[in-house]
């Protein structure tokens, strides 16, 4: 028997499967062997965690951290919060000062933009002694690099800034170009320019 045929022989034994593809905007599909491609609905490009994760996380005087399972009126309140950044996500919330701000949890993307709308916002409520809970969708990588921003911006380099955030929310992590970003960026320029 030839190679070609032994081939086609195996080929008959394979199974038909189907794979769901989601894009970072969100668009879902459902690829088949028969390359036919079926659009499902819309859903963020990012996992979705079932388990709530809503205790916010004290990280210096008056800064919280979390996911978005923190944002609601109920666990602000308790907490005392009365100030919410909220990076990514939109939540509806009716009884603080919130500020929403577009970012993609993506390597490329430029966080500049970012710290420039969100770095005031945060200083304001510190300096007004108001508690602020920054969140993102999972509290993991927009959320720490805006508060690790924000440590550098008190003048701690970046290295102890992350470890601090990292010691009292273990899961935050980053993605790599937020990494090399806050290293090489003058944080405390936005900050006098910007506040």
């Amino acid at each position: 028997m030839s190679f070609l045929n032994e081939l086609k022989k195996q080929k008959e034994k394979l199974k038909e499967t189907e794979t769901v593809v989601t894009n970072v905007d969100g668009k879902r599909y459902i690829e088949g062997r028969q390359q036919s491609v079926t659009v499902l609905p819309t859903q963020y490009g990012f996992i979705v965690d079932t388990k709530p994760d809503d205790v916010p996380v004290l990280i210096v005087d008056y800064l919280y951290i979390g996911s978005q399972d923190c944002a609601t009126d109920k666990i602000l309140e308790s907490y005392n919060i009365t100030n919410v950044l909220s990076l990514g996500i939109t939540v509806n919330l009716t009884n603080v000062k919130h500020k929403f701000v577009q970012c993609l949890d993506l390597p490329e993307t430029d966080i500049e933009p970012v710290l420039i709308e969100s770095l005031p916002f945060i200083h304001v409520a510190v300096t007004n002694k108001e508690n602020i809970l920054i969140h993102c969708n999972a509290g993991v990588s927009r959320t720490s690099m805006v508060a690790i921003a924000y440590l550098q911006s008190m003048g701690i380099d970046y290295e102890e800034a992350y470890n601090l955030v990292k010691t009292k929310r273990p899961a935050i992590q980053p993605n790599a170009g937020f990494k090399k970003q806050l290293k090489g960026m003058n944080i405390s320029g936005i900050i006098q320019k910007y506040c």
